[in-house]
């Protein structure tokens, strides 16, 4: 089983490649494609003829596409992401200073969102068409429908502001503060993230109580919780696997905007200020690490659902 977990992540390493490649060149395409001058657009109105110069030659933007295109894609390759035309730094170190902020983000939210919606999804289920289950489904939609943006305004108002519990800003310098300064932030995705999970994780639970095999179990003289903890929430959990896996963009998305409104120094912060500043290098090196994010995770939900499963087998 080992040899063959092997031969799929060797697998799915060289199936990333294609993949980088068409991100690469759509993004290449797109900055390229800006009406105008690029790097007039870059360094914007008031820059020098000079300076407009200078940044063209850097940038080989005075050489054919193709010949652009083939320099930018052996340097990545080759770990060279280019430099920040505004900060002055390699991009890769600017990602790699700010990439723990964002993975201890969306790990702690992914795990605040399992937390809130197991318990959850088990009551609804036991009690479902009740009022509680009722209660909670109205809820799910609810939290669909909110912004995570006003869902984090609102918590910081309330936390930070009002009870002062929870910083408003900041990361902290050692694990104990990370967790401290990320547990609103957290919270704001989870609350985002947990409807997600609770739907299809209740209806997974019910079709699993209304199976033979529980009734089974029933009829061996196993209480309800006894049937739920040994059974029933083992598979509903396999499925759960399945949802954050294919939730891993959404949650860094939804990293962006949350690490903003908090002043986190990850990824998403990065991101909106390159926007911001027309930083194309930095946007370019951040779409490709949060395609690779992507793609390594959904791998990996993979080789975890094959542990948790074992019936189930790596093609």
């Amino acid at each position: 089983m080992i040899i063959v977990r092997l031969q799929y992540i060797i697998k799915h390493l060289f199936q990333l490649i294609p993949v980088l490649l068409g991100v690469s060149i759509i993004t290449f395409l797109l900055i390229r494609m800006i009406p105008g001058d690029p790097a007039l657009v870059m360094l914007g109105p008031r820059a020098t003829p000079e300076n407009i110069a200078r940044l063209t030659v850097q940038m080989g933007l005075d050489q054919p596409m193709l010949t652009q295109y083939i320099t930018y894609i052996r340097n990545v390759f080759s770990g060279d992401l280019g430099d920040s035309i505004i900060i002055r730094q390699p991009v890769f170190t600017l990602i790699s200073e700010r990439l723990g902020v964002t993975i201890f983000l969306v790990v702690y939210a992914a795990f605040l969102s399992v937390v809130i919606s197991i318990p959850i999804s088990l009551w609804s289920a036991l009690r479902r068409n009740g009022v509680v289950d009722s209660s909670f489904r109205a809820a799910s939609i609810i939290g669909l429908s909110m912004p995570s943006f006003w869902i984090g305004i609102l918590l910081m108002l309330l936390f930070s502001i009002k009870v002062k519990w929870f910083p408003v800003s900041g990361y902290g310098d050692n694990f104990l503060q990370h967790l401290y300064h990320l547990t609103l932030p957290a919270l704001t995705v989870s609350f985002s993230l947990s409807p997600v999970l609770i739907r299809p994780l209740r209806s997974k639970m019910i079709s699993i109580l209304s199976s033979d095999f529980i009734e089974s179990a029933r009829a061996r003289g196993l209480s309800s919780w006894q049937v739920v903890i040994k059974h029933a929430l083992r598979n509903a959990v396999i499925g759960m696997v399945t949802i954050l896996g294919v939730n891993v963009g959404w949650l860094l998305g939804g990293s962006v905007v949350i690490e903003t409104i908090f002043s986190l120094p990850g990824l998403g912060q990065l991101l909106i200020n390159s926007i911001l500043t027309r930083d194309y290098p930095v946007i370019q090196g951040l779409v490709l690490i949060f395609a690779t994010l992507v793609i390594l995770v959904n791998m990996l939900t993979d080789l975890v659902y094959t542990i948790l499963d074992p019936r189930v087998h790596l093609e």
